[in-house]
């Protein structure tokens, strides 16, 4: 499966951004999960062995709990892969910034054209 098959999948792009936030059990991932998506615990678990099986997730033993955390490198190789891309957006987004700052200028002249407060 490559990355953008398992990233492909709005529920694995949740766990993953759950799990940005910090290690979680599969109880509290499920939890959430179920809330959000109204899926099954077996189709959560499942969705978590993808994750696991592809490298995008690990899990530790922590007594009776299961603690899944991100793991950085398939992430790091998607990111590489969108580098090419990012110049199409990152030249919007410069325009914008001009646009933005245009407008902050015309404000301030129209609203305060002599430069008092």
């Amino acid at each position: 499966m490559h990355a953008f098959d398992v990233l492909g999948d709005p529920v694995r792009r949740r766990i993953l951004e759950l799990l940005a936030g910090g290690e979680q059990s599969s109880g509290e991932l499920t939890a959430t999960i179920r809330a959000e998506f109204g899926i099954s615990q077996p189709a959560v678990s499942q969705h978590l062995r993808v994750l696991r099986d592809h490298g995008f997730a690990s899990v530790r033993a922590d007594g009776a709990r299961r603690l899944y955390a991100v793991e950085p490198e398939p992430l790091q190789e998607v990111d590489l892969w969108l580098e090419r891309f990012r110049g199409f957006w990152s030249q919007r987004l410069d325009a914008l910034a001009t646009e933005l700052a245009r407008g902050r200028r015309e404000r301030r002249t129209t609203h305060d054209p002599e430069g008092e407060n």
